[in-house]
């Protein structure tokens, strides 16, 4: 059952993990939450306890609301890792020149890591929370502490300035990944030592410490309970973004075959490796849209894994049967994977039967579509739109 602290209780609160802090009902900004839960502000994105002159900081809060397409802030439970902009997201202004300095505590945290003599000590804690949905008001759920880096991603790639265009003006922002570490609970004491300066005083949480004493990321992880996905899950989380999916399908739904090359591209942008696919010709798939190899391992030692691609252009709604997934599946030889691209979702009993089965199978449904458009910066109908018209132009007369 899901911890909910009433508002009147926050200054004294713990900060637990999943547990929701319920805002106030005046109607203005001291309804804010986490004001009373951590002294650095009541207003923005990132809040701040410290100097940033002297980049003396003593805690840092990080607020996303999971609403804003443009920066789609993202936890994996399943890693701990969680993807987080920076506040530089108008244009008009230099990447560390922000009000608040958000990108520049970003900045010296992750600088200080990766130094030759890396200095955490002088790394504040991050605090995480979201928007809690469904909701009323400011309520807000603790996702956890995080900090920056983690273990398997490089240095090169854990705080990325990313380009983006708005109003016809270029701009850069940071993408930071942090690692929320193995920490349920976070005592009131620990954070009146912070705010007294003391990052690793004696009620520091032992995970925290290690970290800060010698880097070991140890990640709150939680692995899903069932093997999965119900058609609510696969569906994307708002109308905004079934508008992207939509796109895609009015694209194509005047011939669906037009799509697998459009597939091949989302497996490309979902792939966290080197593809190299070759479409099927339409008259002879033979059970498969297209086809390739999926390259892991250092450059000079890769191996190459051999999937088979399927795409199927379907209405969102109109769910994927067992005669869909089961075409997929006969093709799949041994040592073989495949991947089963779809704008709608797969059904709940094909789905199972993938798992249960141990049929090595990519799932990528409607909301999978959404979040790498946006992930891609391609955040409006009209970015979707344009990106289409550019890769794949309807045939000629």
């Amino acid at each position: 059952m899901t911890i909910r602290v009433p508002f009147n209780s926050l200054t004294a609160a713990d900060l637990v993990v999943g547990a929701i802090y319920e805002g106030g009902v005046t109607g203005n900004a001291s309804d804010d939450p986490m004001a009373r839960l951590l002294p650095c502000g009541n207003q923005g994105g990132f809040r701040i306890r410290g100097q940033r002159t002297t980049h003396s900081y003593k805690m840092a809060l990080l607020y996303t609301s999971g609403a804003d397409p443009d920066w789609p802030d993202a936890l994996d439970p399943e890693t701990g890792l969680f993807t987080y902009f920076g506040d530089n997201k108008q244009p008009g202004s230099q990447l560390h020149d922000t009000r608040r300095g958000g990108n520049e505590l970003l900045r010296f945290a992750f600088a200080t890591i990766h130094a030759d003599a890396p200095a955490r000590h002088r790394v504040p804690p991050f605090f995480v929370f979201r928007k809690a949905t469904p909701g009323p008001g400011r309520d807000v759920e603790f996702l956890g502490v995080a900090v920056p880096g983690g273990a398997d991603v490089s240095p090169l790639d854990d705080l990325v300035a990313v380009w983006r265009t708005k109003a016809g003006q270029r701009f850069q922002n940071y993408e930071a990944t942090f690692t929320v570490l193995d920490i349920a609970a976070v005592p009131r004491v620990w954070i009146t030592e912070l705010d007294a300066g003391v990052i690793t005083g004696p009620h520091c949480p032992a995970v925290f410490r290690q970290w800060a004493d010698n880097g070991l990321y140890r990640p709150l992880q939680a692995p899903r309970t069932i093997s999965f996905r119900t058609p609510a899950d696969q569906t994307p989380a708002s109308p905004q973004d079934s508008a992207l999916v939509h796109a895609i399908y009015d694209h194509f739904s005047p011939d669906p075959y037009r799509f697998e090359a459009c597939a091949i591209e989302l497996w490309k942008m979902a792939a966290k490796e080197s593809v190299s696919v070759i479409a099927t010709r339409r008259s002879r798939d033979s059970g498969r849209d297209a086809y390739g190899t999926y390259s892991i391992g250092p450059p000079g030692d890769r191996i190459h894994l051999d999937f088979s691609l399927e795409a199927k252009c379907y209405k969102p709604g109109r769910g994927c049967g067992v005669k869909d997934t089961s075409r997929l599946i006969s093709r799949l030889r041994h040592r073989h994977f495949g991947v089963f691209v779809t704008t709608s979702h797969v059904g709940p009993q094909p789905y199972q039967e993938i798992r249960e089965d141990g049929h090595p199978v990519v799932i990528l449904a409607g909301r999978d579509i959404a979040e790498l458009l946006k992930q891609h910066g391609m955040s409006t109908v009209a970015a979707v739109q344009s990106w289409l018209a550019a890769s794949f132009p309807m045939p000629g007369p």
